[in-house]
Order: structure tokens, then sequence, then C-alpha cells
């Protein structure tokens, strides 16, 4: 018998356009011989589904149903597709718990964590071999905040929003005038943000997921921005970067970073298919932490289908690995 599904899509910031994106592909992909697929959508002032006719079919929220032609539908999975809040940030998760509904993420405490990148980063460090930058953690736009920063830190600097995603928000300061605008553009984003020192190195981007036969690491992406740094404009415009996979590394730093994104995904609980990017300091080659995305892209310009064809793993099948995984966890 088939499994229903809900490819939950949508969101509360920006980042939705990604979303909508995200979901498409992977309703495109996911085996219709096995699940009957339904695409909700989470704004904030309603969530629904919309049929085939556009005829709007709106949730129950106390048991996250919908009805169609007088038959009630529930969903053994939740396929979340979400970028930002709330199914980044742990919100969504905390109620598919109370509603005993499995999905296909990290948890709700692992999320939440995982959406703070200074949190994040506090957690990982001590993890062998793993190295984070210098940073600032902000909590207001205070009138000495720069020169807070270029008292404490060494230019050039990365200022980002430290709940944010898809680097909406981001700037890559070079000099002290360059902070002020900086600061505002990303608090325009979050109340809190994070400012770091600018590690010179090559960027990469690596899938980790934990299917049915354990953890598994998919072939790192080599970033090569034509932009001064991987900013939203760079990641979703076909041709705005190079991206080498599997991206180039000599097999001491594949074992290192393979280790390392193995480490990171057990010590922050992860859970499904997240996506770790890092760089390899120049000369040193050393491992530099820089974020964790427990909800990655899934367009067609995105990482993680890249490296699944990479690692010549069918997308179908993946994505039907990660909705068998979650019906193991309700067992």
């Amino acid at each position: 018998m088939k499994k229903t599904i809900a490819l939950v899509t949508g969101g509360f910031t920006g980042e939705s356009v990604v979303s909508f994106k995200s979901a498409d592909f992977v309703e495109s992909k996911i085996d219709r011989n096995k699940y009957d697929v339904f695409k909700i959508v989470v704004l904030k002032d309603e969530w629904y589904y919309s049929d085939s006719g556009s005829v709007k079919h709106l949730v129950d929220k106390n048991d996250f149903s919908i009805t169609i032609s007088g038959t009630k539908i529930v969903f053994d999975v939740a396929f979340i597709m979400l970028h930002g809040a709330p199914g980044e940030d742990g919100k969504l998760q905390g109620y598919f718990d109370l509603l005993n509904i499995p999905y296909t993420s990290c948890d709700a405490l692992t999320s939440a964590l995982t959406m703070n990148k200074g949190y994040s980063k506090a957690i990982v460090n001590g993890i062998k071999d793993l190295h984070i930058a210098k940073s600032v953690q902000l909590f207001e736009n205070s009138p000495n905040a720069s020169q807070h920063l270029l008292d404490t830190l060494v230019l050039p600097l990365f200022i980002k929003p430290n709940n944010g995603g898809s680097s909406i928000g981001m700037s890559k300061v070079k000099t002290a005038e360059e902070l002020p605008d900086a600061l505002i553009k990303a608090f325009n984003e979050d109340n809190q943000v994070l400012v770091e020192e600018f590690i010179q190195g090559r960027e990469f981007s690596i899938g980790v997921y934990n299917g049915l036969e354990g953890i598994r690491v998919l072939p790192s992406t080599e970033v090569i921005p034509s932009n001064d740094f991987f900013d939203f404009e760079a990641k979703y415009t076909p041709g705005a970067t190079e991206e080498i996979t599997p991206g180039r590394m000599s097999e001491e730093e594949k074992e290192r970073v393979e280790r390392i994104v193995s480490d990171i995904y057990r010590k922050l609980n992860c859970k499904g298919m997240v996506r770790i990017d890092y760089f390899l300091q120049d000369l040193s080659s050393d491992f530099y932490f820089v974020e964790i995305n427990t909800i990655p892209g899934q367009t067609a310009q995105s990482f993680i289908p890249q490296q699944l064809r990479a690692a010549g793993l069918d997308i179908t099948e993946f994505y039907g690995e990660l909705i068998e995984k979650a019906l193991a966890s309700k067992d």
C-alpha cells in the first residue's frame, strides 16, 4: 500500500522562493509507484494544498490533515523542503513531534541550534582537526559596534545574519568604511549577526546523510564563485559559479574531511540529509568549518543532486531512502 507524503514547502522568510524551487524538484523525482505526494504550502497567513485545478484545500492544523471531496487525508511522513523559518529552525519539527508524524530532517533541537551559526560553531568546536575562524557575535547594532569589531578582528570580515540562509544579508567587508552599511544589511535580516575573519582558502560544500545503512558522506563540491564570495546571486544564478564535483582534494584531505564531517553530523545529532560548508586553508590545508544546512537546497543548481550523481546514486532512490528512514524512526 502506498504511503502518503506531505511535501512541505513555502516559509516565512525571503528563502521561500528557493523552497518552492526545491520542492518542485523533489516532487518531480519521488517514486509515485510507492508514494502519494501532496505539496503542502506553509505561509504565515495560511497552510494549504493546491490541487490540479488550482483549488486550495486548507490544512487542519489540529492534526495536519486536508479534506478533499469529503475525504480526510492524513500523512505518513512529512518531507520538509522549507528553507528558513519555520522549516529549518525547529518549529515545524516540534509541531510534527507533538502530532507523532515522522519527518525527513533533523529534530527540533538540532534544527534550532544549527540555525544559529554562532551556537553551531560553539558545539562543534573541539572536534579533532576542525578549526573555526575568529568571530564576534552581535546582538544589537550599537553605535560602537564597528569600532569594537575593528579592535577585535582583522579585516577582511564576513558579516552574516546569524540565523539566516542562502547568503541573504551577507557581506564581505574589506575596509572599515564598509562596516556600518554591512551591519545594517545583516541586522535587517536578523536580530543577531555573526562577524568572522576571512579565511583564505578553497571553498567546499559536502552532503552527509543517515540512510538505511548508516551515515554516508557524498563527494564534495568545490565552489569557485565569479563574485567576491558565494552570495545569493552566485548560488542561484546558473553559470555564476564554477562548481567542481567531486572537489579537488588529495586522498589525505578527502579522508580527513569525511572523518570530520561525519563527526560533525554525530555531534550535532543530525538526521536525514544535511550539507556542510567548509574551507581548506591555503598552505596548511586546515579544515575550517563554515556552517551546516539541515534543509539543503534541491534546485536544479543545488549541490546535493550533483553529489548524488557523482556518487553514482539514483536521486529517486535517495529520496525514497530518506522517506523510509523517517518511517522506520516511528516504529
